[in-house]
């Protein structure tokens, strides 16, 4: 029996000393993957973008690209002004030229009548003036004018026997008259005229009631 008891204390103390080892073991593998495991958090750690110098040039690096955008759209704004602005002094230009063209060529038309008109009053004021001669040159004179007047597309209104128009005549009185028919011009007295289908000045007319 002692025997027995001898033999199995040596096991047990084996039992006891594996037993041991295993967990100084268990414990140092456990050391070793804490280390590993909190190596890991601190690479982790030194990864993460927490320098506020960095974040502040990233934020200067987007303001400047901002203000470099906003300062080309500001000079394709003025380039467009000054576009518009040319283009409209260009049409100012191109209108007040043609203005004055067409005012030539009505002033070089009408220097001949001025001049038919200044030969007409030096043959009256002869002490031996023909009065045929005078009307007839008076005649001829408005004859030129009537033909500088139609070049220019400016038409007569006169509308004697017509009926009355509200649009090219002006009423200055209403009469019964004999031989006339209700709203019928009977005189005229003073012509109108108009430049092609615009109004320059109505007719000054007596309208039979």
């Amino acid at each position: 029996m002692a025997n027995e008891q001898s033999a199995d204390q040596p096991e047990t103390e084996r039992d006891v000393r594996e037993e041991a080892r295993d967990e100084e073991q268990e414990q140092a593998g456990a050391t070793e993957a804490s280390a590993q495991t909190g190596g890991a958090g601190s690479g982790a750690s030194a990864d993460t973008p927490d320098d506020p110098q960095a974040e502040i040039e990233r934020l200067r690096a987007e303001l400047e690209q901002a203000e470099a955008r906003a300062d080309e759209n500001w000079q394709r704004v003025l380039r467009t002004e000054a576009e518009k602005e040319n283009i409209r002094k260009r049409a100012q230009k191109d209108a007040d030229n043609a203005r004055k063209q067409a005012v030539e060529k009505v002033a070089n038309e009408l220097l001949g009548v001025r001049d038919s008109l200044e030969l007409g009053v030096d043959a009256a004021q002869q002490d031996d003036a023909d009065i045929a001669k005078v009307r007839e040159g008076t005649e001829l004179t408005l004859r030129m004018l009537g033909q500088a007047m139609e070049k220019f597309d400016i038409v007569e209104i006169n509308p004697l026997g017509e009926k009355f128009d509200p649009d090219y005549h002006q009423a200055m009185s209403m009469q019964e008259v004999e031989g006339y028919d209700s709203n019928t011009v009977f005189q005229v007295m003073q012509k109108g005229y108009r430049l092609e289908d615009r109004l320059l000045r109505p007719a000054l007319v007596m309208v039979a009631k």
